[in-house]
């Protein structure tokens, strides 16, 4: 590998005690996990990997991942579980218990003020056939393909308010400086 990703200030050489460290997974919040497993495996096609369950501390986590077909997924749970932790790119879903029954309970998005998270994002191989797909779905937009100042970029809200950005990659070319 001979890119060493581009330079800015403020940019040190990696250390070789880093090697291997990975970024594993992005958690969100949840209120009702099944609304949510409902969501990102009917619109997004993902898969649980692993479910965690901490009765002590009254919360579920769900890990989720996009499985490709060539992806060997261990049967074994202990095995499934250090291999979950090994992935790129996971989407870690984090139920506290009990907040689904509290009607006026919601999460902050990270969007409104005061804002800190913004969003994740999904690449897609066609942008237009995904928009097709989440209008069947029932999904809600924030802003379509044609709208705002940045054209061919999707975002959308999943069931708790959290901002999704869709972006097909051949797409992206000649955006930004």
């Amino acid at each position: 590998m001979s890119f060493q990703g581009e330079q800015y200030p403020g940019i040190q050489a990696p250390a070789a005690e880093t090697e291997g460290f990975r970024l594993n997974h992005t958690m969100l919040r949840v209120k009702n996990p099944e609304a949510s497993l409902a969501f990102y495996s009917r619109v997004f096609g993902m898969s649980v990997l692993r479910k965690l369950d901490f009765e002590e501390m009254r919360f579920t986590l769900y890990f989720l991942a996009k499985l490709e077909p060539t992806d060997d997924v261990p049967e074994n749970t202990d095995q499934r579980t250090v291999w979950t932790f090994s992935q790129k790119g996971l989407l870690e879903l984090t139920h506290n218990w009990g907040t689904e029954d509290q009607a006026d309970f919601a999460y902050h998005d990270g969007n409104a003020e005061p804002q800190g998270f913004g969003h994740i994002c999904f690449s897609v191989p066609d942008l237009s056939m995904a928009v097709t797909w989440f209008d069947a779905n029932d999904v809600v937009f924030i802003k379509r393909p044609d709208q705002g100042k940045m054209k061919d970029v999707v975002f959308v809200k999943d069931v708790d308010g959290y901002w999704i950005e869709v972006v097909e990659a051949t797409k992206m070319v000649g955006k930004g400086a």
